[in-house]
């Protein structure tokens, strides 16, 4: 695999491999989005493809009355045109082109297909326009829930309004886009099951709908309005990123990853003894870490960051964690997946007992690293904890030092070098290789 060219992983409930993850290439077109549904996926190709696999019993795969495919297949009803966004509800898709036409396909009992009747289609049909022709930046899509953002930041909801998870205040659903009235402009929104967020272009952060087990992330005072927009308190800095899950959510900011809501499975990342947080509380984790993608499965969580390391947490039945097939147990903190160390992640995507993630090959030999001293940039390195895979002689690593003087050393043992590569993986030391630009190795001898 080489750096232009972009691996799709699945792992979970997969069509490939029962509980196993498993890895397909697109040759010649670069997987560049995917969104994960309940029980199917949808991908779009650097050249405008949308490919589809997985259920389709309610033909939220577009592919009329195929009952499901097992590996990706292109929708050929689309095929004349180019697709930019798309989004996977629990059992609906929507997509929209670069001239800016969005179509829907799967259930629509509550009006999530935007089509103006509640009918489920197994083809996907085009929405009459909405946004006065504004080109659509994003798209999300919920349990019944679908939204468009535009460009100039407004934001478009329908479907299910039954706790206000469409922000519509008393309305029951909205079988056709509405507009939702902000008072400023929007830069990101999120549909998690029954709830649903959105963050400004001033960086701060509103959620509406169930507001349970504090997912909504508001203070006592503000629930009797969960049904409208309200700013979410406590959150240091300006929200770049928000994901809505099951009964969770997840925020990032430019400094710090903030989880909410319940998390009896560990999809908050706090430890065993928080199965709730009804404010926004930081992940500890990362508090040194540069984070670029934050995603919600329906009951688990995961994070990337810059340097295209996947962290994972919450349920881990079916393996959807990515952890390897002998570790289907719940995480409660972020684990690191390392079977994918030798890749940088670009994103990644959850349903309910599935997740995909992109990636791509490093395009850099660690086996170049001789014994002398010699100086990376981090962003080449990616994580010392990579080092691990490659060092596997009696010349191991004696030491790392940063510009900041500081220094850690570990024991040397010949006779055993997958003990002595494997206490290169404490957290402290692949946290400052990410936040230093340079790092030097010391090589034994």
């Amino acid at each position: 695999m080489s750096p232009e060219t972009g691996a799709i992983f699945t792992f979970g409930k997969s069509s490939f491999a029962d509980n196993v993850p498993s890895k397909f290439w697109l040759k010649n077109d670069r997987p560049l989005h995917l969104s994960c549904g309940g029980e199917h996926t949808a991908v779009i190709t650097e050249n405008g493809r949308l490919l589809v696999f997985g259920g389709n019993n309610l033909g939220q795969l577009g592919l009329r009355l195929k009952s499901a495919a097992s590996r990706p297949s292109s929708v050929k009803a689309l095929k004349s045109e180019k697709v930019k966004l798309v989004a996977c509800g629990r059992d609906h898709t929507i997509v929209c082109s670069c001239g800016g036409v969005v179509y829907s396909a799967g259930s629509n009992q509550t009006g999530q297909l935007g089509l103006g009747h509640c009918n489920n289609t197994t083809s996907f049909h085009l929405l009459q326009p909405f946004c006065d022709w504004a080109p659509i930046k994003m798209l999300s899509a919920g349990c019944n829930t679908s939204a468009a953002l535009t460009e100039d930041g407004r934001l478009f909801m329908w479907g299910d309004n039954s706790v206000g998870q469409i922000g519509l205040g008393d309305e029951g659903f909205a079988a056709e886009p509405r507009e939702v009235m902000v008072g400023e402009q929007v830069m990101w929104v999120s549909c998690g099951n029954r709830h649903s967020a959105f963050i400004t272009v001033h960086g701060d952060l509103y959620t509406f709908g169930e507001s349970a087990n504090g997912r909504l992330g508001l203070q006592v005072e503000q629930l009797s309005n969960h049904r409208v927009p309200q700013q979410v308190q406590g959150i240091l800095g300006r929200v770049i990123q928000v994901s809505c899950g099951g009964e969770h959510t997840v925020a990032l900011t430019g400094d710090d990853v903030y989880t909410f809501g319940r998390g009896q499975h560990g999809q908050l990342g706090h430890g065993t003894f928080l199965f709730e947080v009804h404010s926004p509380k930081p992940l500890e984790h990362f508090s040194s870490s540069s984070i670029k993608h934050v995603s919600c499965g329906e009951n688990h969580t995961a994070v990337i960051t810059d340097s295209g390391l996947l962290y994972t947490f919450g349920d881990g039945r079916h393996g959807k964690l990515g952890l390897g097939e002998e570790n289907f147990i719940n995480r409660f903190s972020p684990t690191l997946c390392t079977r994918f160390l030798q890749l940088s992640v670009q994103t990644v995507s959850g349903g309910d007992d599935q997740r995909m993630s992109v990636s791509h090959s490093l395009g850099f030999n660690l086996f170049d690293i001789n014994v002398s001293q010699k100086v990376f940039r981090s962003n080449h390195l990616l994580a010392l904890k990579r080092i691990k895979n490659y060092f596997l002689s009696s010349r191991l690593l004696i030491g790392c030092r940063f510009p900041s003087g500081f220094m850690f050393n570990w024991e040397i043992n010949n006779n055993s070098p997958r003990t002595n590569t494997q206490s290169v993986m404490k957290e402290r030391v692949n946290k400052s290789v990410q936040t230093n630009p340079d790092v030097f190795l010391c090589p034994s001898l």
